[in-house]
């Protein structure tokens, strides 16, 4: 794999100045054809042996191409406020926007780099962390993310001769960072921790180039060359493999039941349940009075609170939401209400507006509708292709499983009402001076579709109901019998994640 790059291969000055002088002039062009076009992102992650040049090479593309629409992703060790957040959360953050370039230096693969530099790595470890790697990126090239990786390397002798030089000159000195005095003394354990995670995670749709970086020249050249190569290569052989990864992955695994009848759940529930109006506010107290008391407990600041509400139209979510926020602290909690994307969260793969929105460890976060939509208004309106609305499964159980991982306590509601009952609620808004806003052309378009709604629903409660972010299916054709229902079943979830629960 490093045969070449530690034959340390040189260009003399007369072969590299007509080579970048033309790389210059194409890597221009391709870029703004990129934009003009705004079909995907370029997104490139730099990488390498400490003193390599990667720094460098950084430097190099924003002078080389319009720097202006380049964005780059410098990432140290996370910040204290970052570590409150899923490790990928700050990678997501980010982001290049369709017909932009993305630079990510220092990033997702530090971690795994780490462990397998360890004298004693565990394999498991590793395992684990390069398959959160080959998710995370199947995810970005099969949402417009096209990734190139370029792993700068060179041999030990090369490598110590050009930080010796550095270190000769006070004028440089300040370039050599001091991991580059380590690597001469951990060289072969390093170089075998790279190629372990460059192997673990090559992809056809996230390709891994290796850069022979001794000669700063042969450096430049082949960085421009890559570069130029991805921005040139068309859409349809892109993530031509990251269907196949998906399908390989844990969570498409555990839920690899496409094309499997599935099992009516929404129309089985029970619609009679009723609470009286006297009940109901005893009930309704209670509730509150315990969910209050656990959010502002001291084992709260260690967690979050994530509230996701889907249902029919009119199924009271709105009503349900407020029950549920009035028992917060108004310091806490954030509630967001989810429409039709923006254009700016249109040109961004599709959960980068949700992971924008994750709470931090103590805070609360209520979804009024939310990344559902692709599995349940995108699939119906034929808004996402049908690839993409399959994939989305795998793909919000993998965005759950880093939320609770991370600490979250995440309840989801479906609010369920039958279609007799939606009409009545329909009519009464549009007879209701308060209420008559409420009730839209839309809604009436979205009732003619009734059942195909009805069968998304059952399918996204069937592929995404796991044991890390379970759903709560609750029938709301009585109103104070469901925000009662709600109140309930968060509180229960907070109780069993802080360890409280009462006898």
């Amino acid at each position: 794999m490093f045969t070449v790059a530690e034959s340390d291969p040189k260009l003399s000055k007369e072969q590299a100045e007509p080579l970048e002088a033309k790389l210059r002039t194409e890597l221009l062009k391709a870029q703004y054809a990129r934009l003009q076009k705004a079909q995907r992102a370029l997104l490139i992650v730099i990488a390498g042996i400490d003193g390599a040049g990667t720094g460098a090479s950084v430097s190099l593309i924003n002078e080389w191409m319009d720097a202006r629409f380049i964005r780059t992703m410098a990432f140290d060790e996370a910040t204290p406020e970052e570590k409150r957040y899923p490790p990928l959360w700050r990678y997501w953050q980010p982001l290049p926007a369709l017909g932009r370039t993305g630079i990510v230096f220092g990033s997702w693969y530090q971690p795994l780099l780490r462990e397998a530099a360890k004298k004693k790595p565990n394999p498991d470890a590793i395992q684990n962390l390069a398959q959160g790697i080959r998710e995370f990126e199947s995810m970005l090239a099969n949402n417009g993310i096209q990734i190139v990786k370029l792993w700068h390397h060179l041999s030990r002798k090369a490598q110590k001769k050009r930080t010796d030089e550095l270190l000769a000159h006070r004028e440089t000195a300040w370039q050599v960072h001091p991991g580059e005095i380590k690597v001469r003394k951990k060289f072969a354990r390093l170089r075998s921790a790279a190629e372990l995670s460059i192997n673990l995670t090559q992809a056809d749709f996230a390709p891994w180039q290796i850069i022979p970086s001794a000669d700063p020249d042969m450096r430049a050249v082949a960085t421009g060359q890559a570069i130029l190569t991805a921005l040139r290569q068309k859409p349809s052989s892109v993530g031509s493999n990251s269907a196949r990864d998906n399908e390989n992955s844990k969570a498409a695994r555990s839920h690899a039941t496409a094309g499997a009848k599935i099992p009516p759940r929404i129309e089985k529930l029970d619609y009679t349940a009723r609470l009286d109006s006297k009940e109901y506010e005893a009930q309704l107290g209670y509730w509150q009075a315990r969910l209050a008391e656990l959010t502002r407990r001291d084992k709260f600041k260690d967690r979050s609170l994530i509230l996701v509400f889907e249902g029919q139209d009119a199924a009271g979510k709105g009503g349900a939401i407020r029950r549920v926020a009035h028992a917060f602290d108004a310091r806490q909690y954030r509630i967001h209400p989810i429409a039709a994307p923006s254009d700016i969260e249109i040109a961004h793969p599709y959960l980068w507006r949700f992971w924008r929105s994750v709470p931090a460890p103590g805070k609360i976060a209520v979804f009024d509708r939310s990344w559902y939509g692709r599995v349940l208004v995108e699939r119906v309106e034929k808004y996402a292709a049908p690839q993409d609305w399959r994939r989305a499964y795998a793909e919000i159980n993998q965005f759950e499983a880093q939320l609770t991982n991370n600490g979250a306590v995440l309840v989801k509601f479906w609010l369920a009402i039958t279609r007799a009952e939606q009409l009545k609620r329909f009519h009464e808004r549009e007879a209701s001076p308060f209420k008559s806003f409420k009730i839209t052309p839309e809604d009436w378009r979205n009732r003619k579709k009734w059942t195909a709604y009805l069968q998304a629903a059952d399918e996204m409660l069937a592929r995404t109901d796991t044991t890390w972010a379970p759903w709560h299916a609750l029938s709301s054709n009585d109103k104070r019998h469901a925000r009662v229902a709600v109140l309930e079943h968060t509180v229960k979830a907070l109780e069993k994640a802080l360890d409280t629960r009462k006898n």
